[in-house]
């Protein structure tokens, strides 16, 4: 027994394999329910009740009221600006009721007045300029023609956003890069078991050939 006990102690390098499968089990399983929890979930329910809808540009205006952002302008250096606020109203394929149109959900949060918020510049005339170029944009360039926009009904009624910050590509990598490294994990502790064990029954073969 002694002996046997012994054989299936395993070396130095095999005890680290080890530790490095059950430590990547363990980022990959608190990975999933951290992501979960804390984004997949809300994700999920951002989505539900939601889809997808042609839109039509019924009007774009800049409002009077103005709001502030934030400016970097160095590593210890950060300022305050105002910017116009534009709106950009759109009448959807599944209602004939008139809806806000944002950039996506994060820009919703944000800011659910408008429409637009520019990269936030120093100076408040370069940052009216960008809202009024993209003002021309959806005036000249989009104009009539109709876009895809999505919408959730539940959620928001009277919002669309232009598009989504949690689209499928991102809830695939979220679930997908923890179960990755769960399996991962999984497969070190397994080999490192398997090739133990072959390692004492090759060893037990040798010394019954020398007896």
């Amino acid at each position: 027994m002694a002996r046997s006990r012994a054989a299936y102690e395993y070396t130095e390098a095999e005890d680290k394999s080890m530790r490095l499968g059950f430590l990547l089990i363990a980022a990959g399983l608190l990975s999933l329910l951290g992501l979960g929890c804390c984004w997949l979930r809300p994700a999920l329910q951002e989505r539900g009740g939601g889809g997808s809808a042609n839109c039509t540009v019924l009007a774009v205006r800049q409002l009077g009221e103005r709001f502030p952002c934030t400016f970097s302008c160095g590593a210890a250096c950060r300022g305050t600006a105002r910017y116009p606020c534009l709106q950009v109203l759109v009448r959807t394929s599944r209602s004939s009721a008139p809806a806000l149109l944002h950039e996506d959900e994060r820009q919703l949060r944000t800011n659910p007045k408008c429409s637009y918020i520019p990269p936030c510049a120093r100076d408040d005339q370069e940052n009216s300029e960008n809202v009024t170029y993209k003002q021309k944009y959806w005036k000249e360039k989009v104009g009539s023609q109709p876009f895809t926009c999505y919408f959730n009904q539940h959620l928001r009624p009277d919002d669309v956003m232009l598009k989504r910050t949690h689209d499928e590509t991102v809830l695939l990598h979220c679930f997908l890069w923890p179960l990755v490294t769960f399996l991962v994990g999984v497969l070190i502790v397994v080999l490192t078991i398997c090739a133990k064990s072959l390692a004492v029954r090759a060893e037990a073969i040798k010394k019954k050939k020398h007896l």
